[in-house]
């Protein structure tokens, strides 16, 4: 602690401080923002709260949201669970920052000396700010519109960083046209949990131009389940986002709203060339660069996405095809009638070629890296992978001569037979077809007789840009 801080925070505070503290946020002046107090003040007594707001304005913005029924409020908007494991961590952190051997009176309680419950929004906003998973924090910024990238948390290494980005479990959500899926890694970006569920949010969006009511409710109860997920894993940030679906319904807002009101994140929803460049991101973190340039195939449910290619500034496309699209517009019979699929290879060829006409640098590269459940299930069909195992799928090979003759042997039988394959997922057998003849068309007019699997994607490239950042 310097004097200038010392100086700076009596004066914030209008008083001398009681106890040896360090600013562990700022302004971008370098003015303190929270203070990280000592468990215990210069006499003795306990000092429950380590994370203190002297922040003036920030100070005052909280007074006033309490005085208006602040503090009710947040305890009703963050999930209890949550705040429960944000009291117990908070606790834990101050108990272990006790000396050794201390036998007096000790600092007790969560954030604010509560282990339950919201008593004190500015500890919880401090501790947010600071770095901690707080869940009131998080929701006391939103609610009084504060951006954390305004202020520098200090390191104890001395660095600094945006505040409200704690070191410690990041996530990922995408909200998908056919499926919903979540990522948690740690901080050092070893998988926690890798979650997919087929939720279908795109059903009928093509036709109506709106998200139904049950594929809605259908997607925030997975996502109610992710964030008991996430709760478990401690994830201190997380990114959700909503691609083709989203984009293309009319009823976006209503959906967004009840994805943060179950989450506590609000859903992002992505253009084509930003889901293009993350799902790049990820798709390729892990391969060589001196094998490449590659291009990624992205065979969504609403859309599929093609970036990359020799060039430095990498393309990004949206094509407004995918597996669920495909089938709805085009495929009305089942088993899909000849027409019918020979329909649906000709647009997909008309999209392909206009994308590369429009994108030459989308030529030239030397690996086709495909990414997503499409290309994951003919993997699995192609080798009879009974049980999925990322390990078997990620990386794997695989042809353009399969692709073409896994689409024969599923168009030739009903949907009832196809639930009978044991290698293809049941709430995906009834688009695989679709989705198998888009990837096809594209490998044609792209130049691939062969393409890698991966199994890491968009949810691989947000966590990456979350723990750089």
């Amino acid at each position: 602690m310097s004097q200038g801080d010392w100086e700076a925070v009596a004066g914030l505070l209008g008083r001398a401080p009681q106890g040896t503290f360090e600013v562990v946020v700022r302004d971008a002046a370098g003015g303190p923002i929270v203070i990280l107090n000592s468990p215990f003040l210069a006499d003795g007594t306990p000092m429950p709260t380590r994370y203190w707001l002297v922040g003036r304005a920030e100070r005052e913005s909280v007074s006033r949201l309490e005085s208006t029924g602040g503090v009710r409020a947040a305890e009703a908007a963050v999930d209890a669970a949550e705040l429960e494991v944000a009291h117990a961590r908070y606790e834990a952190l101050r108990d272990a920052a006790v000396p050794p051997g201390h036998g007096g009176p000790r600092p007790a309680g969560g954030v604010a000396g509560t282990r339950r419950g919201v008593k004190c929004l500015h500890a919880h906003l401090a501790w947010f700010l600071a770095g901690g998973p707080d869940p009131v924090g998080r929701w006391t910024c939103d609610k009084l519109g504060i951006d954390p990238a305004r202020y520098r948390v200090t390191r104890p290494d001395g660095r600094q960083r945006a505040a409200g980005t704690a070191r410690g479990p990041v996530a990922a959500i995408d909200c998908g046209t056919n499926s919903t899926r979540l990522l948690v890694v740690d901080a050092g970006g070893r998988p926690l949990e890798r979650l997919m569920r087929i939720t279908r949010l795109g059903q009928r969006v093509d036709r109506d131009g709106r998200l139904d009511e049950r594929a809605m409710q259908r997607t925030v109860d997975v996502l109610a389940e992710f964030r008991r997920v996430m709760t478990h894993h401690h994830v201190t940030r997380a990114r959700a986002t909503a691609t083709a679906a989203a984009r293309d319904a009319r009823n976006t807002g209503e959906f967004a709203r009840r994805v943060t009101e179950v989450l506590g994140t609000a859903p992002e929803v992505l253009d084509g060339e930003e889901e293009g460049r993350l799902t790049y991101l990820g798709a390729t973190a892990d391969l060589d660069p001196a094998d490449g340039p590659y291009l990624v195939i992205d065979v969504g449910g609403g859309s599929t996405e093609l970036v990359g290619g020799p060039a430095t500034a990498l393309p990004a496309v949206s094509l407004d095809i995918g597996c669920v699209r495909g089938t709805e517009r085009f495929l009305e019979h089942d088993p899909p009638l000849v027409g019918e699929l020979e329909a649906l290879r000709t647009h997909v060829r008309q999209l392909v070629a206009g994308a590369v006409a429009a994108h030459p640098e989308l030529g030239g590269a030397a690996h086709l890296i495909g990414v997503a459940g499409t290309v994951a299930a003919l993997v699995r069909l192609d080798q009879q992978i009974l049980v999925y195992d990322r390990n078997l799928v990620h990386h794997a090979q695989l042809s353009l001569v399969a692709i073409e003759r896994l689409i024969g042997e599923l168009a030739a039988v009903p949907l009832e037979r196809r639930l009978e394959w044991p290698a293809l997922e049941t709430e995906r057998a009834d688009v695989i077809i679709g989705g198998s003849t888009v990837l096809a068309e594209a490998m044609v007019i792209l130049g691939f007789e062969v393409l890698t699997a991966s199994e890491s994607d968009l949810l691989d490239g947000i966590v990456a840009e979350l723990l750089a950042g």
